[in-house]
Order: structure tokens, then sequence, then C-alpha cells
């Protein structure tokens, strides 16, 4: 993979990182935690300017966003909540509980998206309840777009100082995206164990 990203960001340069950066949140297996450092370390070897490089995988990410907040629009809470009434007893959701989870995230909305676009496994699924709770557009933007904004700028600023061995960071982040996953599934398994007895 690692191949194949510095071949498309060789060949279209910062067009390159921004396609990168709208994939990795269409399909989230593409890691920001290795395009962003390869952008900086091909900063740092004077073929790239680094905020042209922020800029770009910043907007690229915007671009990906856009589509899950769109989604999570037209799966609105609504259609949610009838889901939940005619299959929620089979996995132990009730009515009462999306409610509190959309009350919940309609007064964290802001910083859920904020600190959400700085977390692997997260970055991209928190474009979803911000569309089914109808966040608007001019918050989720601003918000997402400094979350994207700082998480970009930090990676590609360590892939500059790492220099060759910028394929570190996703060594050291991916083990930190796996069990941020793990403790949302094992969360989730808690929650519905104890639903169930």
């Amino acid at each position: 993979m690692v191949q194949w990203i510095n071949d498309l960001m060789t060949g279209l340069g910062y067009w390159g990182i921004g396609l990168l950066m709208f994939l990795e949140n269409l399909f989230p297996p593409i890691p920001s935690e290795l395009i962003m450092p390869l952008a900086g370390f091909t900063v740092s070897q004077g073929r790239m300017n680094f905020g042209l490089a922020v800029l770009a995988g910043t907007v690229g990410t915007m671009v990906g966003t856009f589509a899950w907040y769109y989604l999570g629009r037209v799966v609105n809470y609504q259609r949610l909540e009838n889901l939940v009434l005619r299959y929620g007893k089979w996995i132990g959701v009730t009515v009462v509980e999306i409610d509190r989870v959309n009350n919940w995230f309609n007064k964290h909305g802001s910083k859920a998206v904020f600190f959400g676009r700085m977390v692997p496994g997260i970055r991209t699924l928190i474009s979803l309840p911000a569309g089914m709770n109808k966040m608007p557009i001019a918050s989720f933007t601003f918000y997402s777009t400094l979350g994207t904004l700082i998480w970009t700028l930090a990676l590609t600023t360590a892939g500059f100082l790492l220099g060759d061995n910028y394929a570190m960071i996703e060594e050291y982040l991916a083990p930190i995206s796996k069990l941020v996953l793990f403790g949302l599934i094992g969360f989730m398994g808690y929650w519905l164990f104890r639903k169930f007895r």
C-alpha cells in the first residue's frame, strides 16, 4: 500500500494527497497516518510546499466527510427510530436510549465532531450522527475543518521531522486506532450483555 500511495502522490502531487485523503474517509483501511506523514517527508525533500500539502489533505478529507454527513441526513433520526421500534428488541436497543444518545449529541455535537476528527477509528464515523441529528452545515463544516486541519498538520509535521522514518508514525498510531475500535466494540458488547441479562 505504501508504494501505491507514494506513486499516486508522486504522479498527481497535491491532487494525489487530496484524492488519497478523500478515499481514506470513504474507505477507512487507507490510513491518513501514512498519507500525510509521507507528504511531510516529500516536503522535507523539497519536492512539495508544506502549506499546500496540509491544505490538500484538509480539503480532501472535508470532501469525504460531507459524503458521510449527507448519508446521515438520508438515514435520518426518524428512520433510525422506526428501525429501532421494529428491530430494536433483537439487539436490546430502545427508542428511549436512542433519544438519550440523540440529546447527548445535540448538547455536545460540536465538541464530538471537533475531537472526533483527531481520533483514529472515529474520524470517519463522527459525520454520520452529525448528519442524522441535522447538525447545521456551517457548524459541522467549521468544527470538522478545524479538527481535520490540526490532524493533517500534526501528521505532516511528524513526517517532515522524521524524514526517512515517516512510516514509524503508522506503526505507533495503528495500535491506538485498534485500541479505540476494540474499546468501542467492547463497550457495545458489555452494554448488550447487560441488556440481555
